[in-house]
């Protein structure tokens, strides 16, 4: 209606077509207006005049219509002067009143005009808007990167957009001729047909993942989602169904839910629990299996201080300490757990600190170490038995040649057989006694100077041994190493060095080292006399015991340096194995 007004005011007014029909207008006016003044009388002859004002204002414009207006006005006043010879009062009247009418006419037509052109000036700019968003709308619609299509109720496709085509492989005319449901794989058809009756029976929208049919015959997987397009309160079939393909991400899910079950199998297979610390709410979730492993029923989620019932009180401490945020990003921890059962059990927790937005985690696994502890254990008891047995039976090789060199060194006083026994039984049982010393019947700890006069008491009524050094408690661990030590030194002075020769003689000192090592002491062993087997180092058991071949039982920096005119070993003492 507003175009067809426009083309009216533009088509029409201001033309030749247009003054042709004003003058045409007016004369007939005029002519009327003359002919009732004549004939008819003078009370209706301006009035008749308003008519044609009318239309020369709407064909001509307001100025026209005001000029018309004064012509008919002068003209009627100067017909009635030509008849009556003067003019009345009415007759005034009349003509004033004409020349308002008109102009109000003209004034009233004018605006109606420029309304009139705004209101078409307004509906003209909201249609150019809801065709400019209608164009958007279709660009929007064809260009989509899922894919768009409008069905009726029945689910017939109406219209599809170019994505809908690439996903399925048909043409726009193809997918019009057919129903939204032979798109979609048989076993999934029932799905379609709950998303259209829901949609039909009020709901907003609905939507289900499917598989679809292309046309060449593949499968993919889509997320369909159908809305009713009608307005509120108007009837209306539209239906507006969105496809997005989800294969990538259905594939995806699937590999995820995969490996998760597989990390699953592993960690029940490696009999491993998993576990998540909240560091802010003090709190420890975690899987069956981690709950199994500590003897307690499963649950979402524990307060942490409720594992202290069955954490071992020596080993809280550690897991206490993980609801304090640290810097270090490992966590490991191993942990003693009294079940239910009274079986104590190895624990450990190893994982990593996370940070999940505001919330400080540690999260990692739990395992059963105790089948482990105990294997380590006992291999460890085994290596220290059989060290056992090869320290028992080193000794046991040096013991004879040692008792033998007893024999030879006591002489036999004034031929006196019983008094030359009873030396030797003295230094036998004084030998005994090293050994007993030295397998471990006894735990021994005491001053050094006694472990150097034990070990040497055998030989110093008949040998020239010297013991000096100041006062030194050595404890228990390291006394006994220490004696190995000694004992060593001396079964080897006795077979090769100064205890087998009657002019040799053994110094043993120790004193505290004077090169800024702090507390350590420094313990020498000095032989001199001649020596055999002078050029030859042994590199046995023995070796190993004083540090020939690596480090010694106790002490470190050992030195040893051997000639034909005797020996010297020196061993040095830390603080951690002595007391002053």
């Amino acid at each position: 209606m507003g175009s067809h007004l426009r083309w009216l005011e533009s088509n029409v007014s201001g033309t030749p077509l247009a003054h042709v029909a004003s003058l045409l207008v007016l004369a007939v006016s005029i002519i009327f207006e003359v002919t009732s003044t004549v004939y008819v009388g003078q009370d209706t002859a301006f009035m008749a005049s308003i008519p044609a004002i009318i239309v020369v204002v709407y064909l001509e414009g307001r100025l026209a219509g005001i000029v018309a207006t004064l012509l008919m006005a002068a003209l009627g006043l100067w017909v009635r002067r030509v008849l009556n010879a003067q003019l009345s009062a009415e007759d005034w009247t009349r003509a004033i009143f004409l020349v308002v009418s008109g102009g109000l006419i003209a004034l009233v037509f004018h605006r109606l005009r420029q309304d009139l052109r705004g209101a078409l000036e307004v509906a003209e700019a909201r249609l150019a808007a809801i065709d400019a968003a209608e164009s958007r709308y279709r660009l929007a619609f064809e260009r989509a990167a899922l894919g768009f299509a409008n069905t009726n109720r029945r689910g017939e496709l109406l219209q599809s957009n170019r994505r809908l085509c690439e996903m399925t492989g048909y043409a726009e005319r193809e997918l019009a001729q057919q129903p939204l449901e032979a798109l979609v794989l048989p076993d999934d058809r029932d799905a379609v047909r709950e998303l259209l009756r829901d949609v039909d029976s009020g709901a907003a929208s609905s939507a289900a993942d499917i598989r679809l049919l292309r046309k060449d015959g593949k499968i993919f997987w889509a997320r369909l989602a159908v809305s009713s397009s009608r307005p509120d309160e108007v009837s209306t079939e539209s239906v507006f169904v969105v496809v997005d393909d989800i294969s990538e991400r259905r594939a995806a899910r699937e590999a995820l839910r995969a490996q998760k079950e597989w990390l699953d199998l592993a960690l029940s297979a490696g009999r491993l629990g998993t576990w998540q610390i909240d560091l802010k709410e003090g709190t420890v979730a975690g899987s069956d299996k981690f709950w199994d492993i500590l003897g307690l029923p499963p649950t979402p989620v524990r307060r942490l201080e409720e594992l202290s019932a069955v954490i071992h009180p020596a080993d809280w401490p550690k897991l206490a300490a993980s609801t304090k945020p640290s810097s270090a990003v490992n966590y490991d921890v191993e942990v003693r757990v009294r079940r239910t059962d009274g079986h104590v059990r190895w624990i450990a927790l190893r994982g990593r600190q996370e940070r999940h937005g505001d919330r400080q985690l540690r999260i990692g696994v739990a395992a059963d170490l105790t089948e482990r502890r105990q294997t380590t254990l006992l291999r460890a008891a085994v290596k220290k038995r059989e060290r056992i047995m090869r320290e028992e039976r080193h000794r046991f090789s040096n013991l004879f040649p040692v008792i033998t060199a007893l024999v030879k060194m006591i002489n036999v006083p004034e031929n006196d057989v019983a008094k030359y026994k009873e030396m030797l039984v003295d230094r036998i049982k004084t030998l005994e006694a090293t050994h007993l010393l030295l397998s471990g019947h006894s735990s021994i700890s005491g001053m050094l100077h006694d472990l150097v006069e034990q070990e040497l008491r055998p030989f110093k009524e008949t040998r020239d041994i010297t013991i000096s050094g100041p006062s030194i408690v050595v404890p228990v661990g390291a006394a006994e190493s220490l004696a190995m030590v000694l004992h060593e030194l001396t079964t080897n002075s006795v077979k090769y060095g100064a205890l087998g020769n009657p002019q040799g003689k053994v110094d043993v000192k120790w004193e505290f080292a004077s090169d800024g090592a702090g507390d350590d002491v420094v313990l020498d062993w000095v032989e001199s006399g001649h020596r055999n087997n002078s050029g030859v180092v042994r590199h046995g058991f023995g070796s190993m015991i004083i540090g020939v071949d690596g480090a010694p039982l106790v002490g470190h920096s050992p030195k040893l340096e051997i000639s034909e005119h005797g020996l010297r070993y020196s061993l040095r003492l830390s603080r951690k194995e002595i007391q002053l």
